[in-house]
């Protein structure tokens, strides 16, 4: 649906009550809801995207929904060890941690992306308040490779103080450090505890904003875009290969999130102006949206 004056490109009064009228039975239907929210470290280093983001959030929160936003920050910690003259080490496409790159991860995830993320927020409000996952327990891990050093994996998520921040009608904003049993810090995969923290809450929607429009059906074609989508077929694209390697730990997190109860699962290019607020209030949507 066209909402621009072809003179002007503004937003007519007719246009306008039409979008708040195909909008309003999606607020009706998502009121009181759980969205988990993944924002990525590339979409944050453009100040204009993220101001746009923080306004989404802040509009959700206003119509009733309870966003929970999980970021990541992987171009930051980049960044900061190239600026520290560190070179940077992967291995399968994550970064091997020791304990200096550990310390650096946790000043960029926990000091610097998340402070900007709660700052954004906080413009419309006092509403944004930070978390890390080693806050209350929230994120246990293990090691997931002693070859990548302190890179976690998710072993269980304690929703409990989310979800007191949640019923004072707050917006929590996780960095995605967790922590072992001894109570030793680890840099987890976002999308990993994105996925988890939706299953944990039972939320109705958990969606990642990237830099692609969603799942391609041929992972080099954009016009092979999959608008809606099952687990099944998600894993048979993931079984034959299909499914590009940054895409990877998304389209594995739908599926697990989806079969521990996450009512839908969305991957949306994060790049588009308002995409999280098209996706969730219109009826065509912009990305991919993943059902049982």
């Amino acid at each position: 649906m066209s909402v621009e004056t072809p003179e002007t490109g503004v937003l007519d009064a007719g246009a306008k009550a039409a979008v708040l009228a195909e909008a309003l039975p999606y607020i009706r239907r998502f009121w009181g809801k759980v969205v988990v929210v993944k924002y990525g470290g590339n979409a944050i280093e453009d100040p204009q995207g993220l101001t746009l983001f923080a306004q989404d959030i802040v509009l959700m929160r206003s119509v009733g929904m309870r966003p929970v936003v999980v970021h990541g920050g992987g171009p930051q910690i980049g960044e900061l060890m190239t600026r520290l003259g560190k070179v940077a080490e992967f291995r399968d496409g994550l970064r091997v941690t020791d304990a200096e790159t550990l310390d650096i991860a946790r000043m960029v995830l926990v000091g610097k992306v998340n402070r900007d993320i709660v700052g954004a927020v906080n413009v419309h409000g006092p509403l944004a308040v930070g978390l890390s996952g080693e806050d209350a327990g929230l994120i246990l891990v293990s090691a997931r490779d002693p070859e990548l050093g302190f890179v976690g994996e998710v072993q269980a998520v304690n929703p409990t103080i989310v979800e007191r921040l949640l019923a004072q009608e707050l917006i929590p904003v996780v960095a995605t450090i967790g922590s072992d049993e001894a109570g030793q810090a680890y840099n987890v995969n976002a999308d990993a505890v994105a996925g988890a923290v939706a299953a944990a809450l039972k939320a109705e929607k958990l969606v990642y904003l990237t830099n692609v429009e969603g799942v391609r059906r041929e992972r080099d074609d954009p016009a092979s875009l999959i608008s809606t989508t099952s687990t099944e077929e998600l894993e048979e694209l993931l079984t034959e290969g299909r499914v590009a390697e940054g895409m990877i730990p998304k389209v594995v997190s739908c599926v697990r999130a989806v079969r521990a109860g996450v009512g839908h699962a969305h991957v949306l290019d994060g790049r588009v102006p308002h995409a999280l607020l098209l996706e969730v209030f219109t009826h065509e949507g912009v990305g991919t949206m993943v059902s049982r």
